[in-house]
């Protein structure tokens, strides 16, 4: 996302600042959902790829973007911690 002013948006939950997920975390999600390991925090198991994301500060959320639009929802939010425990 090319023209993405980052420093208008923070996490919703906690008004950290957000940043573009690089593709090694991508990677990851990506891995984890293929294997049918990952939830949303609504707790919908994902099934669609994540091409983009943002991350929260502390690097523990991932909220995706979906055809260029971020969904700061924390219904929608990735845990990463799920990745430590998909492994």
């Amino acid at each position: 996302m090319p023209h993405l002013s980052l420093e208008r948006f923070r996490c919703p939950q906690n008004g950290s600042p957000l940043s573009l997920a690089d593709d090694s975390v991508l990677a990851s999600v990506n891995q984890a959902i293929e294997a049918g390991n990952l939830q949303n925090g609504a707790g919908q198991l994902l099934t669609t790829p994540i091409s983009a994301g943002l991350l929260r500060g502390q690097a523990d959320l991932l909220y995706p973007i979906v055809d260029k639009i971020p969904v700061l929802l924390a219904g929608e939010a990735i845990s990463l911690d799920q990745l430590s425990h998909s492994k």
